[in-house]
């Protein structure tokens, strides 16, 4: 039922659905003890208002933009206190005290101070708005000065209001108490705090303090393109959850000849890539990356098919490739908008068969085969589990944006997966990994993950109770507790390394300051690897865990298991790079032998039907290398996928990329010739017009200037050609 109630208010935990009922109920017991009147009464509901306000917006409780929504913001919400403090005096016989006036006179005023305070924040925070957001990209051609103190402008508009805590404090003690000097010095302080906070902001207006302008930001962003001149542009869009589609390729982009850059256009998603050392360029608005030259360029690559691709996909001195951010069977990967790219790059011949089979209009010869170079880090299995106790993976993916049932397996059999796998015969490990895109459009896919979550940490909770592993944990203890104190090291750590500048610095003053420094990344790389392994040590082999967020990486995930449970989708494809068995979903209940005719990734899987039990299947096949039938289609599956082993696939896809350069320099030197030749023909029939009509006028003359003057023109043609 609580459960429920979380769902149903839109918040994310027991404590804010605790803080939203107090605020709910705390409202009216204020009206109410306003209007009996009692002051302490209306003093403990007041004060729990203010309290479940302050924790609901440190929270970022999504309650707080609902409210908003149906016009009872915090600004009402304040208002509304303070008229039921009037409201109070009035009842309690002040109406005619200064007391009362003084009140009144104070909400007004600070009611009027608001709209200064407001626009001094919206304007210092416009004018220090750059048109572009960058990482690794040196604007020491403009200056950017530091960012005014956050306590400044986060929240301000909260902090502002709450400023009224003194007044409000000092009027009801004051009617309480009969101290009217409380109340007037309560005011006071309410109205020299807002003023100060007001006045401190002033400064950030100067032009010393502002960030230069946008045109000017442009022209030196433009210079430096001109002076890095990037050969390969990695070019994503996308939603705030889509960022693991850019950091996929972040690593790739390293490795490549030339000099890459990122190309995105959403603001948000910058502070959510993971550390690189490519120059990384958000242009958010259209019309400036429009006008920005790319001239360099050769080659763009897009990981995800969206409308905002149009604008570079307009710039013909460039050849345009789709690498997109999986190899599955899903329809998305077969994509008919894929027809507007000069090539589609796929990991191996199933990419290239599944648009033939699909006839989308995309050509076979734009299909290039260039390998999967994210999945070097997935290693192989070595016939046998890990641990004593092997360690399954389910991983479903995400409902999608259809009502397909064979979208993702969490619907109608992830529960039967996760109890089947908890109540299997032999001990097994479960980690489940959802994907993070679960429940944003269904709310039966939520719910059902949230299922999942409680069962699996239920089963954790039971294990570790049952003495069959006590002795395991009480042997362990020493080494999960020491991997513990090195994730709070190495995340303390990571903390300073990653956050570029000092602390309270905005998106002016990091993207003046973050350049890339080698031996930075070379730590936080380094640091990340080492975070790996002590997460996993914090954590028993026998230990059920969810995994949620985006660490440990799917990949990760993959090292630490010996066998997956899965849907149709990249993540199975990724997984045979490692060779372990594994199994999908028919969720549509299409039958095992139509499910592996329609999807290639399952012609080396155990099919599970709705009810899971071939989960034994599975089991068995990590258990004892005898009963794992499917080896040998693992191997032959994994070369049709993914491309052969030599070259790899970090070479492969260089190649590509050398490969589609050459023909992106070949188009561009052939209309600079056919340009040129039209230039000139344009030069030639000028010169033999003014030369017919000099000869003309040199007939009519009877001075033979005629021939001079065809001699001329035909010497400014020989020159021009």
């Amino acid at each position: 039922m609580i459960s429920t109630a979380i769902r149903l208010a839109r918040v994310g935990s027991r404590s804010e659905l605790a803080a939203a009922v107090l605020m709910g109920l705390g409202y009216p017991c204020v009206m109410i003890a306003a209007l009996i009147p009692d002051t302490w009464m209306f003093a403990a509901a007041a004060a729990v208002t203010y309290a479940a306000d302050w924790y609901l917006h440190q929270r970022g409780s999504y309650l707080v933009n609902r409210l908003n929504k149906v016009r009872a913001g915090l600004p009402i919400r304040f208002m509304l206190r303070q008229l039921l403090l009037i409201l109070l005096l009035a009842r309690a016989g002040l109406a005619e005290e200064p007391l009362f006036y003084a009140a009144v006179a104070f909400f007004l005023l600070f009611y009027g101070l608001q709209a200064p305070h407001g626009a001094l924040t919206t304007l210092i925070r416009m004018r220090r708005t750059l048109p572009v957001v960058t990482r690794n990209v040196d604007l020491h051609a403009v200056r950017i000065p530091d960012a005014p103190p956050r306590a400044l402008l986060r929240r301000s508009g909260q902090k502002m209001l709450h400023l009224d805590i003194p007044a409000m404090a000092g009027v009801v003690v004051a009617a309480a108490t009969g101290h009217h000097a409380i109340g007037y010095a309560g005011t006071a302080l309410s109205i020299a705090l807002a003023l100060g906070y007001t006045a401190a902001l002033v400064p950030y207006l100067r032009r010393r303090r502002r960030v230069p302008s946008g045109p000017a930001v442009l022209k030196a962003v433009q210079k430096w393109l001109g002076e890095y001149q990037p050969t390969v542009a990695l070019y994503f869009s996308g939603s705030e959850d889509s960022a693991y589609q850019v950091n996929m390729w972040l690593e790739t982009m390293e490795q490549l000849e030339g000099r890459p850059i990122v190309v995105m256009r959403e603001r948000g998603l910058v502070a959510k890539l993971s550390q690189t050392s490519v120059p990384v360029l958000c242009i958010p608005g259209g019309q400036h990356l429009m006008a920005m030259k790319f001239d360099s360029v050769r080659v763009a690559l897009y990981p995800a098919n969206v409308g905002k691709n149009i604008h570079m996909l307009r710039i013909p001195t460039m050849k345009h490739v789709f690498i997109g951010h999986g190899d599955s069977d899903k329809l998305a990967s077969v994509n008919p908008f894929s027809k507007v790219y000069d090539e589609v790059w796929t990991a191996g011949r199933a990419g290239r068969d599944r648009y033939a089979i699909a006839d989308v209009g995309v050509r076979d010869d734009d299909i290039v085969e260039v390998g999967r170079p994210q999945l070097a880090p997935i290693q192989p299995w070595t016939g046998v589990p890990k641990n004593p106790v092997p360690t399954v993976l389910y991983a479903p993916t995400w409902e999608g944006w259809d009502n397909s049932p064979g979208n993702t397996s969490l619907l109608l059999a992830g529960e039967n997966i996760v109890r089947r796998l908890l109540e299997a015969e032999h001990p097994v490990r479960l980690i489940y990994k959802p994907h993070p895109f679960t429940g944003i459009r269904n709310k039966k896919a939520l719910a059902a993950h949230e299922r999942i979550t409680a069962m699996v940490r239920k089963a954790a909770a039971e294990r570790a109770a049952d003495p069959r592993w006590a002795g395991e944990a009480a042997a362990a203890q020493g080494e999960r507790a020491a991997a513990r104190a090195a994730l709070a090291r190495i995340e303390a750590r990571l903390a300073e390394l990653t956050k570029p500048g000092r602390a309270g610095g905005d998106e002016a003053e990091e993207s003046r300051v973050s350049l890339a420094d080698p031996e930075r990344l070379a730590e936080i790389k380094s640091l990340r690897a080492e975070w790996n392994g002590a997460y996993w040590r914090s954590f028993g082999w026998w230990e059920h865990t969810v995994v949620t967020g985006f660490q440990p990486a799917l990949y990760d995930c993959f090292n630490e298991s010996d066998a997956m449970v899965s849907d149709i989708s990249s993540v199975v494809s990724d997984f045979i790079a490692s060779g372990k068995p594994y199994a999908v979903t028919d969720s549509a209940e299409l039958g095992a032998e139509e499910f592996r005719r329609q999807n290639t990734a399952v012609r080396a899987a155990v099919v599970l039907s709705n009810g899971a039990g071939e989960v034994d299947r599975l089991l068995a096949a990590v258990a004892d290398p005898a009963a794992d039938t499917l080896a040998g289609a693992r191997a032959e599956l994994r070369k049709y996928l993914l491309g052969p082993d030599e070259p790899s696939s970090i070479e492969q896809f260089d190649a590509a990329v050398r490969a589609l350069t050459a023909k992106a320099e070949a188009r561009n030197a052939g209309v600079r010739q056919r340009v040129g030749e039209q230039a000139i023909g344009e030069l030639d029939r000028e010169s033999d017009a003014g030369g017919q009509g000099a000869e003309a006028e040199g007939n009519g003359n009877g001075n033979g200037a005629g021939a001079g003057g065809t001699d001329g023109a035909g010497a400014a043609a020989a020159a021009a050609r």
